[in-house]
């Protein structure tokens, strides 16, 4: 065995690349306020990088290497899954769903959020759920689970929806703000990131029951058990030094940077999420 596999024993590929690279490839989206975005100057920011980043200086610790440069990698809701297949980015920092079918391809992080399919419709529009939408056109973003969530609600109320589809969240908001369709149905969290970042809260409003539930994470390539300890330990040390919740007020009810704030507090079910991922938590009772 050469010196340098020698080192390498204990890595796993992903791991094993980045050492010998010194870059770790992070996936981002450009419409997805306040998880993974691009601030006025077009640098990827927000919640979901905040994480990873925080994972790659674990990743650093890991494969010894405390000056790992970090390379952006632009995705969309279509492309994310198939660029962690193909080793395109190392961590998808997004607003990605961690469900069953999903983890058959690939690994996630521990919780970082829970959302759920909602709808934005016109203001002035007389809606309140999916069954008000009979026979009108509702737009979804490519590759979400949003799709699956309106076609289950179509059928189920026979709505004769007519469901059309756009590259990512900004051309979906487009559409419907152009009234090519009457709703626009993603998870709400996004929803409101988007009628904050347009400052379109009196055009807009987001309606009705869940029609999904929706836990975010941090993608990543699976059966690499190396990679996972380090992502779940990253967490581990965030929550022990009570980092999680003050990184989560500083996105969802502090002013972002591009200057909007969303004032979103944090979820019971998070809160509790982030508590059973503190390892000094036993010790206080």
């Amino acid at each position: 065995m050469d010196p340098a596999a020698a080192q390498d024993v204990g890595l796993s590929p992903t791991l094993a690349n980045i050492k010998r690279t010194h870059t770790v490839r992070l996936g981002y989206r450009e419409a997805s306020p306040p998880f993974s975005f691009l601030d006025q100057s077009n640098r990827p920011i927000g919640y979901s990088l905040e994480l990873c980043e925080a994972i790659v200086e674990e990743i650093g610790t890991a494969v010894d290497d405390d000056a790992l440069k970090i390379e952006y990698v632009k995705v969309t809701s279509e492309s994310r899954i198939p660029a962690v297949l193909e080793s395109k980015i190392d961590l998808e920092c997004g607003s990605t769903t961690a469900n069953a079918e999903r983890a058959r391809q690939v690994a996630f992080s521990p919780l970082i959020f829970v959302a759920g399919t909602k709808l934005m419709v016109p203001k002035a529009a007389p809606v309140s759920g999916i069954t008000d939408l009979k026979g009108k056109t509702v737009v979804v973003t490519k590759g979400t689970t949003n799709k699956q969530a309106i076609a289950a609600a179509d059928k189920k109320f026979a709505l004769g929806l007519t469901i059309v589809t756009a590259d990512d969240h900004e051309q979906s908001y487009q559409i419907l703000a152009e009234g090519k369709a009457q709703a626009f149905a993603t998870d709400d969290i996004l929803l409101y990131g988007l009628i904050a970042r347009h400052k379109a809260q009196d055009r807009f409003k987001v309606v009705g029951d869940y029609l999904s539930y929706d836990p975010y994470g941090i993608m990543f390539r699976k059966g690499e058990p190396p990679l996972s300890a380090v992502v779940e330990r990253t967490f581990r040390k965030l929550a022990t030094n009570g980092d999680l919740v003050p990184l989560y007020n500083k996105w969802f009810m502090s002013r972002l940077p591009t200057g909007e704030r969303l004032r979103v507090p944090i979820s019971l079910q998070l809160e509790e999420a982030f508590k059973v991922l503190d390892s000094s938590a036993g010790t206080r009772n």
